[in-house]
């Protein structure tokens, strides 16, 4: 590595021996240093922008002392008192020391060369330094100052050599980062989202700073203990334990950077990385909605992570990859139209990838929840919940996240981080007003980032049992069916989806128990909805919302509501939607729900229960059937849906059929002829006239 033409000063043998620099670094001065890393050097890298935290209003804002962080602003006088947080919230005092805003220091000196940047990037940095331990708050706090700290010194030092930086200020920012990164390669978090950005700063530092006496053993340490991660973190299917779907995208970025630094600067990396990489990008292929963004199950915001699929294109060469980048216009469509990750218990359902003429933004999109909690503290309580988008706009939504603070609003007593975790505001039933899973307010003992003392609520119970209990799909029906015990109540609820020649969807929930329970079924409606979504009970139940139409019959002792709710698509910020709620006292329930997905004009439907009977005793069970009176292509037809649910019999009369199986969808012309008919294997449909039965041709779905 060549050194510019610079005197290099003497050292001491206590210098030498308490330098961080390899030979003949060590040996530099100020200047000396500054210049070496202003000049050309083989070593590749890049900045990072957190397009929120570095927009030019916050940077400018910052400029004059507002920070501006999860929607709270707070003006803080210089010097700053690194170590009191203005904010009732630990998130906003955990962002000003991630420093993410430094990046946008560099890009707004990039884009305008003022000096004055440049100026408050070093004040910022050395007011730090002066004043805070490498460790404060959290060692994932320091990870992330650590690549925030690098890539805004790509931008004002590496690629910048008009900066006037001041060459001491140079030094000891290198010598804190240093401090940094050891203080990370002994403090890990032990598992999980934290330790893995941590060990993406540390290889980053090693990447970078080669001339660091420590930079080999980083960068090693980094990637030995990244694959070791990989391997526990990442389930079996490629989705990450914690199954927040940010949470695996951000650490998903995290593991593509290490990859990406390793291309870059002629690093090996094993084998097993690039093997858990691409089951990683296969989820979140499959998870990204038509219009580009990812649904926020359990922790996280509802964001766009296209471009983790793009460098997965270009790491691995995946025509699929490429096509989901950019939304089909490059690329060859995926294979399969229907993803099931059996390890995470996530199911994703599309009308298709767009092709043959259709637009890939307005294909149907479900995602469905059949599975465990997850590891961590980032679960929320929303099993057999769903997402549903079609025609470019989410209809169904997961409700997000909207804060980690426990602080109860003082203008309506609301622990906000309650509530949005809660049962309750998910897409799913709700027993008795309980969560899923037990969760209990908890003093906080331990040393963490939540102050000692203070009162958090801990899962208090193990999550409910699911269980995927059928996957089906043919050319005009896809089903699942999944199951949730929980140990907080004896009702077992079940849950049934089918998407029905791929236009509309249909879900069935039935609950038992044996002890009567207050059910409500919930349907969160997107913040486009509010003001907007209009029900009717004149003939069953009718919520018309902007794209989408929900119906149910009408049943006795339900009762429907178009409750007042909030949807929070980034951390901070509600915003106020309707919620659809239905509810019943009873022992035990059902519900069957239509979910219509509808551009240009409103379909007209009729929907009605249709008396169901168990085929040979005349004896009325009390199951039904769904029957649906619509226009399909310009013809009328009826669709007929049936599932004997939790019944001991098999065989069964409905209307002028006979049906042997479990359960069973069927189309019918004006006229009454079937035009198609499908249901499991062995399953048997006659029509009955007189004293004979004619055997109807019957479309046996696969398993999914």
């Amino acid at each position: 590595m060549s050194l510019p033409d610079l005197c290099i000063a003497q050292p001491s043998a206590q210098q030498l021996e308490n330098s961080i620099w390899c030979a003949p670094f060590d040996a530099l001065d100020d200047a000396a240093l500054l210049a070496h890393f202003r000049a050309p050097r083989e070593v590749h890298y890049y900045a990072v922008a957190d397009a929120d935290e570095t927009r030019p209003d916050k940077i400018e804002a910052l400029m004059h002392g507002r920070f501006e962080f999860n929607g709270e602003t707070h003006a803080m006088p210089d010097p700053l008192d690194w170590l009191a947080n203005p904010s009732k919230d630990v998130e906003w005092h955990i962002l000003l020391h991630k420093f993410y805003y430094a990046v946008g220091l560099g890009l707004a000196f990039k884009r305008s060369g003022e000096a004055r940047y440049a100026r408050r990037w070093a004040e910022l940095l050395d007011g730090w330094m002066a004043s805070t331990p490498p460790g404060f708050i959290a060692a994932d706090v320091t990870g992330r100052r650590v690549q925030n700290w690098i890539y805004s010194y790509h931008l004002f030092v590496t690629h910048a050599a008009r900066t006037a930086i001041d060459a001491a200020f140079h030094r000891r920012l290198l010598q804190s980062l240093h401090e940094q990164v050891e203080y990370l390669c002994t403090n890990l978090a032990p598992k999980r989202n934290h330790r893995t950005l941590e060990l993406f700063a540390i290889f980053l530092a090693g990447a970078v700073f080669p001339e660091m006496r420590r930079a080999t053993h980083w960068r090693e340490f980094a990637l030995d203990q990244t694959i070791d991660n990989l391997k526990h973190d990442f389930l079996s299917d490629g989705v990450h334990c914690e199954l927040s779907t940010d949470y695996h995208h951000l650490v998903l970025r995290n593991v593509l950077h290490i990859r990406q630094l390793a291309t870059m600067n002629t690093m090996p990396v094993p084998a097993a990385m690039d093997e858990a990489l691409q089951r990683a990008l296969e989820f979140s292929l499959h998870a990204h909605k038509p219009d580009g963004l990812v649904p926020s199950l359990s922790d996280g915001d509802s964001r766009s992570f296209l471009e983790l699929l793009q460098q997965g294109a270009e790491l691995y060469g995946r025509e699929d990859m490429l096509f989901v980048a950019t939304r089909g216009a490059k690329g060859t469509a995926p294979q399969r139209r229907i993803a099931h990750f059996a390890a995470s218990g996530y199911s994703v359902l599309r009308s298709g990838w767009g092709q043959g003429g259709a637009d890939f933004a307005d294909q149907q999109y479900l995602v469905f929840d059949c599975g465990p909690l997850g590891e961590g503290n980032h679960g929320h309580f929303d099993c057999l919940s769903l997402e549903l988008a079609a025609f470019g706009r989410s209809l169904i939504v997961d409700p997000g996240r909207y804060t980690y603070s426990e602080a109860i609003d003082p203008a309506e007593g609301i622990n906000w981080r309650v509530h949005f975790r809660g049962t309750a505001a998910h897409n799913t039933v709700c027993v008795d007003g309980l969560n899923q899973t037990r969760y209990m307010p908890k003093v906080v003992k331990e040393t963490s980032r939540h102050a000692n003392g203070s009162v958090r609520h801990k899962i208090s119970g193990p999550p409910p049992r699911a269980q995927m209990l059928e996957r089906y799909s043919a050319d005009h029906l896809d089903l699942l069916h999944g199951c949730a015990q929980s140990y907080e109540y004896d009702a077992l609820h079940e849950r049934c989806i089918v998407f029905v020649d791929r236009s509309y969807w249909i879900v069935s929930d039935w609950l038992r128990a044996d002890s009567e329970h207050g059910y409500v079924l919930n349907f969160q409606l997107g913040a486009h909805a509010n003001g907007h979504a209009e029900l009717s009970l004149s003939d069953g139940l009718r919520v018309r919302s902007p794209g989408l139409l929900i119906a149910q019959p009408a049943r006795a002792g339900v009762h429907h509501a178009l409750a007042d709710s909030w949807v929070s698509a980034r951390y901070g910020d509600k915003q106020p939607a309707p919620a659809l709620r239905s509810s019943i006292t009873a022992r035990n329930a059902n519900f069957d729900t239509l979910l219509l997905p509808w551009r240009g004009c409103e379909p007209a439907i009729e929907l009605e229960d249709c008396a169901v009977q168990a085929a040979g005793s005349g004896a009325v069970t009390g199951a039904r059937a769904l029957r649906l009176r619509m226009t399909v292509a310009g013809e009328r037809v009826t669709d007929t849906w049936f599932h004997a649910r939790d019944a001991s019999v098999s065989q069964w009369r409905i209307g002028r059929f006979e049906f042997r199986g479990r359960w069973l969808h069927w189309r019918e012309s004006a006229e009454g002829r079937v035009l198609h008919a499908i249901s499991h294997a062995n399953a048997l449909l006659q029509e009955a006239s007189g004293s004979s039965c004619t055997p109807v041709t019957l479309e046996t779905a696969e398993v999914a």
